[in-house]
């Protein structure tokens, strides 16, 4: 009998059963595809062996006048700029100018834990402080920077790098410098009576809230300068021209010099490519400090400092009707589009008098958190709730063959997570979410637009930075780094390299008719290697034969003999040679197969398998 091609339709499909999906892909991770066929994706390098405090849920990068390429991450603990793999504290301070305390310091002899005293309060636990000015106290003198570990309201404890020689208080005269307030780390669900505001939920009912939303920055560039802040907080600015450089702290924006109604509080902040108009999403209203989370405004143009609309200046503010709070903004070709928990709206500049005009372009819509759209080749496309969306001058659904993959396995205690980013060097759309049992980002689900599929995995990281000003794309990790990605071939995540374990598996099809069981005797690959590193890459294929659609696969796999087999390149020039045929014996009405690689320095695309196939009677 003739030898049977292989030929399976790109993009992974979960929304229907194997069986009728058996001209596609059923399942993956670390695979991607490339005109059409499956492939390896790329590894990912750390940037330094430097890391930073706390977790990155954002990343922005710009080039000063100076040319310094700078990438702005902002932490639960911190904010940062990395320049050449180096992370430079650039947190603001919440009281600049210090605070004066008196023999603030208590040590206990032979305790590496310090006590100190300041009646001023506003510090949490976590907070950071820099001590100036103090003398030795029980044999410790407490300059430098220290984190707060346990806050009583008057009073809190560091811990010094070495332990009291005696049990004294003092320190002198001390001049404390705190940081702005730190920030969680994940969402804390609060469940129970008494979780939720006053007469929230039913009677007898217990209502759900948090205790904090986790800590989300958002930062744009004006100029060479950052302007930035976290979500419900205030604005910060840093000059690129400041005297001391890197080092040099951000300021509140309100401290520039002649600010006006800066906002004090804001959801989101942008700065428009049009004349470098400061947009705050969800800020106080003008003589208040009363946030209105549907409010919008915007600084005079190019004037950062400036919010008090006049007849002179381009200042303003338009509040939006549809839903309860703006979620999150994002710069278009044409237009701002602003996202609102139930509607999406499109913010164009006009001149004149208003200034600034929105247009409502959709209704009854979600966004699922702040960082959940993306940009991409002209169309913006974005994760709600339950669906994923696209606008491209129209905003319709995204049609997704992953939808209940995704949303069924979503923990949506932790939606606001999730994040979008691009990696235009391979047409595709990313989103990273926590799954149902993680309280952190464990997956991705990818949208091709140029191929128009999907394909899915498993892989933690917070934030995510496409190309700019690097080479690579940029995503920031739990080991609190950030890493290169599309960069080689393996995990150096840690600074060693580690195999990438990738795989795809097939839906299930009929070995002939399905009518009656065949065997399958050998298989004749289809697999290149190029841009592997290792002497002699493998990658594994194995034959998942089933007795039919609903009998689960054989076990064992094989009838006396292989269900598998590797294929190994032994050659590269003139032509790659790798593995002919592997001999298997698997026997079955239907079949699924499987190509999996995990071993250092491989990469790998499969074309289209052929296979040896013997008819087998129907018992």
């Amino acid at each position: 009998m003739p030898l049977r091609k292989l030929t399976l339709r790109p993009g992974v499909n979960k929304e229907v059963t194997r069986y009728v999906d058996e001209e596609g892909w059923a399942d993956c991770d670390k695979v991607r595809f490339r005109a059409g066929y499956p492939e390896k994706i790329g590894g990912w390098q750390r940037i330094s062996s430097q890391t930073f405090l706390g977790l990155c849920r954002s990343l922005h990068s710009w080039v000063t006048l100076s040319n310094q390429k700078l990438i702005g991450v902002g932490t639960n603990l911190k904010f940062y700029l990395e320049k050449g793999g180096l992370y430079y504290d650039v947190t603001p301070e919440r009281t600049p100018s210090g605070v004066s305390l008196t023999n603030p310091f208590t040590t206990v002899s032979g305790s590496t834990t310090v006590t100190v005293t300041d009646a001023n309060g506003g510090y949490i636990n976590g907070d950071f402080v820099t001590f100036s000015g103090a003398s030795a106290v029980g044999g410790l003198t407490l300059n430098g920077e220290f984190q707060i570990t346990y806050s009583t309201g008057n009073t809190y404890t560091i811990e010094s790098s070495s332990a009291a020689s005696s049990s004294a208080t003092g320190g002198g005269s001390v001049t404390a410098k705190y940081q702005i307030n730190v920030g969680p780390e994940v969402e804390v669900p609060l469940v129970g009576w008494g979780a939720g505001a006053w007469n929230a939920g039913t009677w007898g009912n217990g209502e759900e809230t948090s205790i904090d939303s986790l800590r989300l920055w958002s930062q744009s560039n004006f100029g060479e300068d950052l302007i930035f802040g976290s979500r419900n907080g205030a604005i910060f600015y840093w000059d690129a021209s400041n005297a001391d450089g890197l080092n040099g702290r951000a300021v509140a924006l309100s401290a520039l010099s002649g600010a006006s109604n800066t906002p004090t509080i804001q959801n989101f902040i942008l700065v428009s490519d049009v004349s470098q108009f400061v947009f705050c999403f969800g800020a106080n209203t003008i003589g208040t400090s009363i946030q209105d989370p549907l409010l919008i405004r915007w600084s005079d143009q190019a004037n950062a400092a400036q919010w008090t609309p006049g007849s002179t200046n381009q200042a303003g503010d338009i509040k939006l009707s549809q839903g309860s709070e703006i979620v999150t903004a994002l710069q278009s070709r044409q237009e701002i589009l602003v996202w609102t928990d139930a509607a999406m709206y499109g913010l164009q500049y006009l001149g004149g008098a208003l200034v600034w005009g929105t247009q409502l372009i959709a209704a009854n819509t979600s966004i699922i958190s702040q960082n959940a759209a993306a940009y991409s080749d002209g169309v913006t496309y974005w994760m709600g709730t339950d669906s994923f969306y696209m606008y491209d001058g129209r905003a319709r659904n995204l049609p997704c063959d992953l939808k209940r993959h995704v949303f069924n396995d979503l923990n949506y205690e932790q939606a606001e997570q999730v994040f979008a980013g691009t990696n235009e060097g391979f047409d595709e759309v990313w989103w990273f979410y926590p799954s149902a049992s993680s309280t952190t980002v464990d997956k991705y689900v990818v949208y091709n637009h140029a191929q128009d599929i999907w394909y899915f995995g498993s892989l933690a990281r917070s934030a995510w930075l496409d190309t700019g000003i690097k080479q690579f794309p940029v995503a920031a990790t739990y080991s609190n780094n950030l890493v290169t990605h599309e960069d080689g071939l393996d995990n150096n995540e840690s600074g060693t390299n580690t195999a990438i374990t990738a795989f795809i598996t097939s839906g299930e099809f009929d070995i002939e008719d399905g009518d009656r069981f065949s065997f399958v005797r050998r298989v004749l690959p289809d697999i290149t290697f190029n841009g592997s590193t290792a002497d002699s890459p493998t990658a594994t294929l194995e034959l998942l034969p089933l007795q039919s659609s609903g009998s689960g696969y054989s076990s064992p796999a094989s009838e006396g003999g292989s269900s598998s087999g590797s294929v190994v390149r032994s050659a590269t020039v003139p032509v790659e040679k790798y593995t002919t045929q592997i001999n298997t014996r698997v026997r079955g009405r239907q079949l699924s197969i499987k190509v999996q690689s995990e071993d250092l320095g491989v990469t790998w695309q499969l074309g289209a398998p052929r296979f040896d196939i013997r008819p087998d009677g129907r018992r």
